[in-house]
C-alpha cells in the first residue's frame, strides 16, 4: 500500500451527508467509533472557491482527528485522488439513507420489568 493513497470517508451527521479526506482512518480503542486523522481538504490554488468545503474546512480547523460512530460510517474507500469534501442534506424524499436506531433509555420510560 502506498503512502500517497489518501481514504474518503462517508457518513451520517445530524441529517446531513459529510463526505471528508484524511490520510489515516483507524478502528479506534474507544469501542464504536472511527478514529479519522490528518483531514485533507483542497488548496485554494484557483479563483473558484467551492462554499461547502470552506464550511468544513472550518468546521474541522484545528481538528488533530476527529471520532465518528461507527453506526454513522456509509462507506469508506481508498483512493488514489483526492476529490472534493462536501456536505449534503438529506429528506426523506431524495435520499434512502435511514440512520441507525439508538436506544436511549429515558427515566420512567422503557423500563424493562
Amino acid at each position: 500500500m502506498s503512502n500517497k493513497n489518501i481514504y474518503k470517508i462517508i457518513f451520517y451527521n445530524q441529517g446531513r451527508i459529510y463526505e471528508i479526506y484524511a490520510k489515516h482512518v483507524y478502528h479506534d480503542a474507544m469501542l464504536g467509533f472511527i478514529e479519522i486523522k490528518d483531514l485533507v481538504f483542497g488548496e485554494r490554488t484557483s479563483v473558484v472557491v467551492d462554499p461547502t468545503e470552506e464550511n468544513l474546512k472550518t468546521e474541522f480547523e484545528g481538528v488533530g482527528k476527529t471520532f465518528v460512530p461507527i453506526h454513522s460510517i456509509i462507506r469508506i474507500d481508498e483512493v488514489k485522488k483526492q476529490g472534493i469534501a462536501k456536505i449534503t442534506e438529506t429528506s426523506t424524499k431524495e435520499g434512502n439513507i435511514t440512520p441507525f436506531p439508538i436506544y436511549t433509555k429515558t427515566s420512567g420510560e422503557g423500563d424493562l420489568q
